[in-house]
């Protein structure tokens, strides 16, 4: 899958030592590809060298922030293909400090787009947005033509960023394409606090034998593996079909939250948790039920998904439980 396509090329990842970008890079040095990262190493948004070990001598790392635009004039030259992931995730930190989360989820995405158009055109960049933007769902599944409506800044700003990239692909002829991710979850995500998902918390206090809280408990939602995402981030990158495209990038299946920790707390062979109601200050962005229809995706690159959620538990746990004390 995409060997030929990476072998000796050059390849940018924005957020390179997060969760997402730090698994793509360990699949993209595995292909041959010669690998640059680009982290801010802000405390709050995930990045961990960590995450790169055993691969920190086959990549180069370049400490910058995406805001600073004189930094990504320099990076994007002689890029064949860049993995847009640099981004602010939490939905609480954009309404508590909604600037931050414009400049970083908005107007960053300008400094790298404008880089590309003025040293890079012939670039492909793959755009990690997410399923925030819809809002609360009116049906199911929700598919790319369903209604945007964003309950959040964050949702608001990664709308943009999205919007961007598909502008300059309209007006520039920059091949720009849009995947809009679900819960992804996997070795190497957040785990010390929520900020990257609900699922990292649950994990770390399961695993250090304390309780943890599932709120409400009755909403479905998806998720995908990060391997099976790594899949899709790399065949969209090199596939022709997909410039100018958005594309949901969802789960197997949905589940209830609370059915979800059963099965977590079953994966893990013991554990307890608590169903209380929503915090106030979270349901009122809190988008409700979702579950994602990726069928475009599938038809258009042959994407599937290989790792069932059982399984991408199980393989979550055995990490952590090996390498809890380098993420909290």
């Amino acid at each position: 899958m995409g060997i030929k396509e990476f072998s000796n090329r050059c390849v940018l990842i924005t957020g390179g030592l997060g969760f997402i970008g730090s698994n793509l890079a360990r699949r993209l040095v595995e292909l041959g590809a010669d690998v640059t990262l680009v982290d801010s190493l802000i405390p709050e948004y995930g990045g961990n060298l960590f995450n790169i070990d055993g691969i920190e001598d086959r990549v180069k790392v370049n400490i910058s922030d995406v805001r600073d635009e004189h930094s990504m004039k320099y990076l994007v030259q002689g890029v064949d293909y860049l993995f847009n992931l640099a981004g602010q995730t939490s939905h609480m930190d954009s309404m508590q400090d909604p600037i931050t989360d414009m400049e970083i989820n908005a107007k960053a995405q300008l400094f790298i787009l404008e880089a590309c158009r003025k040293y890079n055109q012939d670039i492909k960049i793959v755009f990690a947005s997410t399923r925030q933007i819809y809002g609360k769902p009116q049906y199911f599944p929700v598919d790319e033509s369903h209604p945007l409506s964003p309950v959040d800044i964050n949702g608001v700003n990664k709308l943009a960023g999205e919007w961007y990239h598909l502008l300059y692909h309209s007006v520039y002829g920059i091949k720009t394409c849009v995947l809009r991710l679900t819960n992804t979850i996997g070795p190497r995500m957040r785990i010390k606090d929520a900020r990257q998902t609900f699922l990292g918390i649950w994990i770390r206090l399961l695993l250090e034998g304390k309780p943890f809280e599932v709120w409400d408990g009755d909403q479905l939602r998806d998720f995908t593996y990060v391997d099976d995402a790594v899949d899709a981030f790399l065949m969209t990158a090199v596939s022709d079909n997909t410039s100018g495209g958005i594309f949901n990038l969802g789960g197997d299946c949905s589940i209830k939250l609370k059915d979800l920790a059963r099965l977590l707390v079953e994966v893990n062979g013991g554990g307890e948790y608590t169903v209380k109601e929503f915090p106030s200050d979270r349901k009122r962005i809190d988008i409700g039920d979702y579950y994602s229809n990726d069928n475009l995706l599938r038809s258009t690159i042959g994407w599937k998904h290989e790792v069932s959620l059982r399984e991408a538990l199980k393989m979550t746990l055995n990490y952590y439980r090996k390498h809890l004390d380098k993420y909290i």
